[in-house]
């Protein structure tokens, strides 16, 4: 089990980093977050929890910045959530949502990483040999050689004829 990083936040609006005894920025908490790193952020007087204070704060700068994630619309009905009796509920889905898109994006690197570490030619002429399959099976034709078939009325019926006699 990992130890929490503890980060304090003193009255001047600093951040200190405890674990490798430094000032850090708002910017070096989101590095945090992207690498992963289970952090704490704490008031360094009265020890109170600022974490999600510090979060809040890094996706309004990100917010103001850019593409934004929330429309408007969005923030809105967020916000209409507050009190309700389905707070829980919608806190719970959108975690949950959170995380199956979370999901859904590391498989998608996985199989690009794979794809890539892999011989790109050797892949893209299997998948080549599965399309030509495929149309092979729709037209009719085996092996990559077409049945030919000849025109009712042009066949030499004295053919067909010595066919039958063997």
């Amino acid at each position: 089990m990992s130890d929490i990083r503890i980060i304090k936040k003193y009255p001047n609006r600093r951040l200190y980093d405890t674990a490798i005894s430094s000032y850090i920025t708002l910017a070096d908490v989101k590095t945090l977050v992207l690498d992963g790193v289970d952090f704490q952020v704490v008031d360094a007087k009265t020890k109170a929890d600022l974490t999600r204070s510090i979060l809040l704060q890094i996706i309004s700068e990100e917010e103001e910045g850019g593409e934004p994630i929330f429309s408007s619309e969005l923030l809105a009905q967020i916000i209409r959530s507050y009190g309700g009796n389905m707070q829980n509920m919608l806190t719970s889905y959108l975690e949950k949502s959170m995380e199956m898109w979370g999901e859904q994006q590391r498989v998608f690197r996985e199989r690009t990483r794979s794809f890539m570490e892999g011989n790109p030619i050797n892949m893209l002429t299997q998948f080549a040999e599965r399309n030509l399959a495929m149309w092979q099976a729709m037209s009719g034709t085996e092996q990559g050689e077409e049945k030919k078939r000849e025109p009712e009325g042009d066949r030499d019926e004295s053919a067909d004829e010595g066919a039958e006699r063997k």
